[in-house]
C-alpha cells in the first residue's frame, strides 16, 4: 500500500481513517456514526486541520528553535507559522510508510536520518519512530515509539495532538498539580497552581474558561470530555505525566495531548524533571493513548 492512500479502518461499530502521507495523521473517528475526534475537512491538506497527529522526536515549542545538549549547540528550521519557535518536532511533516494493516489496524514507520537533518534543519540526530494505530470494540489506541539509531545519546520526546468536537455544554475533567504559566510567546516561565489558568480538577466547562494552551504537570494520565450527552474517556499511558491543553476561545474545537514532557524543556533549568528523555544508541521512548466513548 502507498504512503498516500487512505486507510479505513473498522471494530464493532467503531470506525476510523488515517493517511499515512499526510503526516501520519488520522483523517476521522467515530462511533455509531458520531464523531469521537473533529473530522477533517474533506481535501484538505494541513495538519492542524486533521483529528490526531504524531510528535516525534519532542513535542510542542522549542524557543528561538535553538537550545544545547551536552554541549552541542543546536539550531533548528522554524515554520512560519510558528515562527520564532520550532514546533511539534519532525514527524507530523513527513509522510510515513504503511509496514502493515488490516481491518482494525495499521503499522507506520517514519526513518529520519543525520544527513536529511543538515539539509532540512531538522533534528540532527537519526531516529525511527512506530506508530501503530488499532481499533477494537471498546475504542482507539495509537502506540507511538521512538527509537535513537544513531550513536550518540539522542534527547527526545513524544505526544499526540488529538483535536475533539465542542459543544455548547462541552465539560473537561483532569486531575494534575500544576499548571506552567507562559511569556508573551508562549514559552513556560514557571510552574503555578492548577487554578492559575484553569482548574480541571472538578470539571470545567469550556464556555467558562478563559483561552488556554498550557502545559499541566502531574497529570494522573485521564481526562474526561463530557458533552452532548456522551463522554469521552482518554487514557495517556505511563509515561504521560504532562499533558497540553489547547481550547481557544469560541473554537469548535479544543485539544487535550498527552506528552512525555513540557514545552521548552530543552531549554530548562539544569536537572529539572521535565520529562526529557535521553536515548542512549539502540533505546526507544514509548506514549500509548487509548480513547474510549460512552453515552451519558
Amino acid at each position: 500500500m502507498s504512503a498516500e492512500a487512505v486507510i479505513q479502518l473498522r471494530a464493532g461499530d467503531w470506525r476510523a481513517s488515517l493517511t499515512p502521507g499526510l503526516g501520519g495523521a488520522i483523517l476521522d473517528l467515530s462511533l455509531h456514526g458520531r464523531s469521537v475526534l473533529r473530522p477533517t475537512p474533506k481535501g484538505a491538506t494541513d495538519l492542524l486541520e486533521t483529528a490526531c497527529f504524531p510528535l516525534v522526536p519532542y513535542a510542542n515549542r522549542i524557543a528561538d528553535a535553538r537550545f544545547v545538549f551536552e554541549g552541542r549547540e543546536v539550531r533548528l528550521t522554524a515554520l512560519d507559522r510558528f515562527a520564532p519557535h520550532a514546533h511539534h518536532g519532525d514527524g507530523w511533516l513527513k509522510p510515513w510508510a504503511v509496514e502493515a494493516v488490516d481491518d482494525a489496524s495499521a503499522d507506520l514507520r517514519l526513518d529520519w536520518s543525520d544527513q536529511a537533518a543538515a539539509q532540512a534543519g531538522g533534528w540532527p540526530w537519526p531516529w525511527r519512530a512506530r506508530q501503530a494505530v488499532r481499533l477494537t470494540d471498546q475504542g482507539l489506541e495509537i502506540s507511538l515509539s521512538v527509537t535513537n539509531t544513531g550513536d550518540t545519546v539522542m534527547p527526545a520526546g513524544l505526544g499526540l495532538h488529538p483535536y475533539f468536537p465542542r459543544h455548547p455544554d462541552t465539560r473537561l475533567r483532569l486531575s494534575a498539580t500544576g499548571v506552567w504559566l507562559t511569556d508573551a510567546r508562549g514559552i513556560p516561565e514557571r510552574l503555578a497552581a492548577p487554578d492559575a489558568v484553569a482548574d480541571w480538577g472538578d470539571g470545567l466547562a469550556l464556555a467558562e474558561a478563559p483561552f488556554v494552551d498550557h502545559a499541566y504537570a502531574g497529570w494522573t494520565g485521564e481526562a474526561l470530555l463530557d458533552g452532548d450527552g456522551h463522554r469521552i474517556v482518554l487514557n495517556g499511558g505511563a509515561g504521560a505525566d504532562w499533558v497540553q491543553v489547547y481550547a481557544p476561545v469560541g473554537a469548535d474545537f479544543f485539544c487535550v495531548e498527552p506528552v512525555t514532557h513540557r514545552p521548552d524543556i530543552l531549554n530548562g533549568t539544569p536537572g529539572e524533571a521535565g520529562g526529557l528523555a535521553r536515548l542512549a544508541p539502540g533505546e526507544h521512548l514509548t506514549l500509548v493513548m487509548r480513547l474510549t466513548a460512552e453515552a451519558i
